[in-house]
């Protein structure tokens, strides 16, 4: 994965999918964590971002899921537990398969990441406001309904 230390940073490269269901939107929490974000991972080495978002939906959730397009780059300052980072995200415009029992089934879905437990729901995009969502920029962006292909830099406030 595409993960470094420098100076006092960790710098991630990291491909995210924005996953759409009517008006609601699909996000996760990490065990340990009080805030949800959207689903993705580090991007590997080699390794196409679109290809990322795939590979982290199916090891995470066993879900197929195509990208469609790319709708945003992020430049994301932050720190989590501890550690500054300095994150590209890629965020892409992703579906799941017709058939996904998330499309039919109520949740919340169970995954597992590291050893932790991740936990998927649905969240209307209209209450994003008043949610803890990380970064916080995707409270206004997902609330958007046109998605235009967007640079952000944000600078998370802890």
């Amino acid at each position: 994965m595409i993960s470094f230390d420098v100076d006092d940073y960790r710098y991630n490269l990291r491909a995210a999918a924005i996953i759409l269901d009517g008006d609601k939107v699909l996000l996760h929490k990490i065990e340990g964590d009080v805030f949800w974000c959207v689903p993705g991972g580090r991007v590997d080495a080699g390794e196409l971002a679109a290809v990322t978002v795939v590979r982290e939906m199916q090891e995470e959730l066993s879900e197929q899921v195509t990208c469609e397009k790319l709708l945003w780059t992020v430049e994301n300052f932050f720190e989590y537990r501890g550690q500054k980072h300095h994150e590209l995200g890629l965020y892409f415009l992703t579906h799941l398969s017709p058939d996904s029992p998330l499309l039919n089934t109520p949740g919340p879905y169970l995954g597992n990441e590291g050893g932790l437990q991740l936990t998927f729901e649905w969240f209307k995009r209209e209450d994003l406001v008043n949610l803890d969502i990380r970064p916080s920029f995707l409270a206004r962006a997902l609330f958007d309904v046109h998605f235009d292909v967007h640079h952000w830099v944000h600078h998370e406030i802890e």
